[in-house]
């Protein structure tokens, strides 16, 4: 396991669904789950969980009042359930819970307001008490447990991934809110990188614009759709010229800027290279031998992912019903 200074769960986990996630990438969620089991993680997913908010916190629809209320909802439930531990599969989500779980720590008349609320309307199983949630030990992201694990992925290897270039994106959301927080650096990130040398696999140590924001921004992407792009564009044009053949991310809203705006890119600059986008928990659980279609999801990518499984000889049923390994 590997030695760092913060705990890492690896019981009572409440895995944190995603609205983007579940909506753009659900086989971020399949192959989270795939690979959790594998390693022999326990964890829970609740069905009564509601959304952080991110997405709606981040377009000024929810004030950080109600932002702060939903959280302090949702943490009730994990420590009711006895799983306090929290990790989200997005990097939002993970940013939004800490900067909750902090100002409600600290702040006695923001935290008052919200329990005040919950009692008038005979939610008072919800109330929040100082200190429930650690921000910094109960909040975890998904990468941090698969580093932690990092030396228990080899035991599982089923395909080998080597041969193919990997350009690695760490997410705003995890380097950049928390940065205190943050394993394997946050200048030049390198967690998800460490999680591809335990697969026997090397991303790019540093490639021009590696620590660039990927653009999407939320809002920016309908505001100001130009200057969403132009910021997505110097990333895509600098992996172009390293020829990766898949980028590795941790965040929904990164994937789906680099996949779903892909012939937008090309038509914006001409570059006409190949790469796949993926989630880091996707190319684990194809590398431990996880179906393609029914974990891994890849049918609902707008970029192909078949190019980059035809390139590591890994065959597969193009109606999705079976994977030869």
């Amino acid at each position: 396991m590997a030695d760092i200074d913060k705990f890492i769960p690896t019981s009572n986990i409440t895995l944190f669904r995603s609205c983007l996630v579940t909506t753009e990438y659900p086989g971020v969620e399949s192959s989270t789950k795939y690979v959790f089991d594998k390693l022999g993680i326990e964890y829970v997913i609740d069905r009564n969980q509601s959304c952080c908010t991110g997405l709606g916190h981040y377009y000024d629809i929810f004030d950080e009042l109600s932002t702060a209320a939903l959280a302090a909802r949702n943490f009730s439930l994990a420590i009711k359930n006895k799983h306090k531990q929290y990790v989200p599969m997005c990097a939002t989500c993970y940013a939004i819970l800490k900067t909750s779980a902090k100002l409600l720590n600290e702040n006695d008349e923001v935290r008052e307001k919200i329990n005040k609320s919950f009692r008038e309307n005979g939610l008072d199983d919800l109330q929040y008490t100082k200190d429930d949630i650690n921000p910094r030990d109960d909040i975890t992201h998904v990468v941090d447990v698969l580093y932690y694990l990092k030396d228990e992925i080899p035991k599982h290897k089923k395909r080998d991934l080597s041969g193919i270039t990997i350009a690695t994106h760490h997410g705003c959301h995890y380097c950049k809110v928390h940065y205190n927080d943050t394993l394997c650096g946050y200048r030049n990130p390198e967690i998800i990188d460490k999680i591809c040398e335990a697969m026997g696999t090397k991303a790019l140590k540093w490639y021009d614009q590696k620590p660039r924001h990927c653009g999407g921004g939320f809002r920016q992407r309908y505001a100001n759709r130009e200057l969403s792009l132009d910021a997505t564009v110097d990333k895509f044009e600098s992996l172009h010229k390293e020829n990766v053949d898949v980028l590795l991310v941790m965040c929904p809203n990164c994937q789906l800027q680099f996949d779903r705006y892909e012939q937008v890119l090309e038509d914006k600059t001409g570059s006409k290279h190949y790469f796949a986008v993926m989630n880091i928990a996707q190319l684990l659980a194809l590398y431990m031998g996880a179906d393609v279609y029914n974990v891994l999801g890849i049918q609902t990518h707008t970029v192909r992912v078949e190019p980059l499984l035809d390139k590591l000889n890994i065959e597969y049923d193009d109606k999705g019903d079976k994977l030869h390994v």
